[in-house]
Parts: C-alpha cells; sequence; structure tokens
C-alpha cells in the first residue's frame, strides 16, 4: 500500500504543477492540455479505489490511519477536478460570448433589410421575465384577497341563517308547547262538562223522586 501511496501522491503534485499551465497555453492548445489533466485526474481516482481496498484490509491498528491518508489524497484530487471543470466553464463562456459579439459585429444592414432588428441584451430579458413574475404574482394576490374576503361575507351569512334557524326552532318549541297545554285544557273542560251534565241530571232525578 505504502508504493502506491507516494506514487499516487506524486501523480497528484504533477497534476497540481500541470495546471498552471492552463492559464498561460494558447487557445488553440488548451483543449489538448484538458485532455490529458482529465486522463492524469481519471487514474488518480482508480489508484484511489484500490487504496481503499488496500486501507480497509490494514490492520486495526493502522487502518483508521490509512483511510484518513486515503481521504485526504481523494480531497486533493477532487479539488483538482473541480479546479478544471471551473476553468472549463469559463473558457466555454467566454468563446461563446466572443462568437456572439463577432457575429454582431460581422452582421450588417440595409436600407430595405426586413430584419433589422438587434438582439435583446440577455439582462434586458431577465428584468422583463422578473417584472412579469411580480406582476403575475400580484395578481394571484389580489385574486387570494377577494376569495377570503368572499369567503368571510358567507361565513357571516351562515352565521346569520343559522341564528333565524335556532330563533324559528325556539318558536316552534314554543308553539308545540302551547298548542299541548290548549289540548290538555279542552280535554279537562270536556270531562268537567260531562260531569256537570252527569251531576245535574242526578240531582234533577232526585228532586222530583223525593219532591214529587
Amino acid at each position: 500500500m505504502e508504493t502506491l501511496y507516494h506514487q499516487t501522491n506524486k501523480q497528484i503534485h504533477e497534476l497540481q504543477s500541470h495546471m498552471g499551465r492552463l492559464e498561460s497555453t494558447d487557445r488553440q492548445s488548451v483543449h489538448l492540455l484538458e485532455n490529458e489533466l482529465q486522463a492524469r485526474i481519471d487514474q488518480i481516482f482508480n489508484h484511489l479505489e484500490r487504496l481503499e481496498i488496500l486501507a480497509s484490509k490494514e490492520p486495526l491498528n493502522r487502518r483508521q490511519n490509512a483511510k484518513l491518508r486515503v481521504d485526504q489524497l481523494k480531497y486533493d484530487v477532487q479539488h483538482l477536478q473541480t479546479a478544471l471543470r471551473n476553468f472549463q466553464h469559463r473558457r466555454y463562456a467566454r468563446e461563446a460570448q466572443e462568437r456572439e459579439r463577432e457575429e454582431l459585429m460581422s452582421r450588417t444592414f440595409t436600407t430595405n433589410d426586413a430584419d433589422t432588428s438587434i438582439p435583446i441584451d440577455e439582462t434586458l430579458q431577465f428584468n422583463s421575465s422578473l417584472h412579469n413574475a411580480h406582476r403575475n404574482m400580484d395578481d394571484l394576490l389580489g385574486s387570494g384577497s377577494g376569495i377570503l374576503t368572499g369567503l368571510r361575507d358567507q361565513r357571516g351569512t351562515l352565521k346569520g341563517t343559522h341564528k333565524k334557524m335556532l330563533d324559528v326552532a325556539n318558536m316552534l318549541g314554543l308553539s308545540n308547547t302551547v298548542m299541548r297545554l290548549i289540548e290538555r285544557r279542552a280535554t279537562q273542560d270536556k270531562f268537567i262538562m260531562i260531569g256537570g251534565m252527569l251531576l245535574t241530571c242526578i240531582v234533577m232525578f232526585l228532586v222530583v223522586k223525593y219532591l214529587g
């Protein structure tokens, strides 16, 4: 493991020195250097995979230290990989800007040219899109406020209707009670009337019998 570790560490240092040549390499050769650096990085990653396997097979008292050393190498090469990708992204963006600038400078317009419009700057497009997004958000908030107001009004209406229903229910309950009292009183009056008639008949019978 030690031999492969020192070999990989040496390759990382060599890779760091070659990374410094990116900024000074001409445009025609820079992509060749990028390919070379990427190949070196891939090779180092392959060595790191082997080192991880070997570190897991180390004696228990040295295994943790071996894994830390491998992790440090992995961190170094990942940092170099990120730096290479960032350089490539910057180069691609710079070359795209240069192409757009050359196309714009080489474009000619005539008095009868139907297409005389110049492409809108990306910043203006972004600002326009942002303005539209804000306007749509304001419309959405306004619609939401209107919906909430309508719901509050409906809630008030439902509360009033519920109260009226309770009042009607209470009134109906009172009316039912009164009707039951009236029916009970009518029944009592009927029995009193019948009893009175019977009592009158008995009195008249007694008077006729004993006084006649």
